[in-house]
């Protein structure tokens, strides 16, 4: 059995056939948590998860990019891929983070973690005035919703794209200022072995998906940090529907078109490329990792 801890398959690249794709997952014994990025999603995330009675979750958040209004390119900075699809091209409009809103969703049974939340200074502005604004921003929304997950006792599923060592910093502070301990999972980790340590102090684990194929000039070897964090503070992702693994994308969709769009049960090339790395067996990434998102998130 394999847990994929972030996959969105509340995301318009679904919209068309979401319960397929989740009960597809289901089949091969894969379960999936599905984090919003903003209120739509997280709203869709429960709803698709309601339907399902066992191994679909989902967890409810803002994404620090939906804070600006914004055109976003995906394939910018996550995907190779020639073919490029119309949902990897998508407009934020400015969303403001609302309490009682998230509070109300979170209250299904099926919700497991506040997410997808975090710090994001990738396309932060030029001026040192403007670029603090933005950040302090950020940053006040995330206090609100890890103040959420506190609140309703719930994990956190944490985004951190070029800002390690201010979220690092951040959540230190949160946590002597709330004298209590955090937990959660760091999302998609680029950074290095000591930020990945540390991190770990904090409560968090480390969650890996098909960026670690990839060796990018401009971060850490996915190699070399995940053979220094502990098997039993991993967890498994895909971030459907960016990132294929390249052994999904070369196989054949319908119309022998090679496959663009991530999905759950594509998990299994994570957990492969982990056993090759941690130089062990897939069935024992299958089950320390599973034992540690069962725990994490409850479920």
């Amino acid at each position: 059995m394999l847990i994929d801890t972030h996959g969105h398959v509340n995301f318009n690249a679904f919209r068309e056939d979401s319960d397929a794709v989740l009960r597809r997952a289901l089949e091969n014994n894969t379960w999936v948590i599905m984090p919003g990025t903003q209120y739509s999603t997280s709203r869709r995330a429960v709803e698709t998860a309601e339907g399902f009675e066992r191994g679909v979750y989902a967890a409810v958040g803002i994404h620090p990019i939906h804070l600006e209004k914004r055109r976003v390119d995906v394939m910018e900075v996550q995907s190779e891929s020639s073919g490029e699809q119309p949902w990897m091209l998508f407009t934020t409009n400015g969303e403001q983070f609302d309490y009682k809103a998230f509070k109300a969703l979170a209250q299904s049974k099926k919700v497991v973690a506040v997410g997808e939340i975090g710090l994001d200074y990738y396309y932060e502005p030029k001026g040192r005035a403007k670029r603090e604004l933005y950040r302090n921003h950020q940053k006040e929304v995330l206090q609100q919703q890890l103040d959420l997950a506190k609140e309703c006792d719930l994990p956190a599923i944490l985004h951190c794209r070029v800002a390690h060592d201010d979220l690092l910093e951040f959540l230190a502070a949160y946590c002597k200022l709330q004298h209590t301990p955090l937990r959660g999972v760091i999302h998609c980790f680029t950074g290095n072995t000591e930020q990945a340590k540390q991190f770990m102090e904090l409560g968090f684990f480390i969650g890996f998906n098909g960026l670690i194929f990839k060796n990018v000039p401009a971060l850490p070897s996915p190699q070399e940090v995940i053979s220094s964090i502990p098997l039993d503070r991993i967890v498994l992702e895909t971030d459907s529907p960016y990132l294929v693994p390249p052994s999904a994308r070369r196989s054949l969709g319908e119309g022998g078109q090679s496959i663009e769009r991530n999905e759950p049960v594509f998990v299994k090339y994570v957990a492969e490329e982990i056993a090759r790395i941690k130089h062990t067996t897939l069935e024992e990434i299958a089950e320390v990792t599973t034992a540690s998102a069962r725990e994490l998130f409850s479920i």
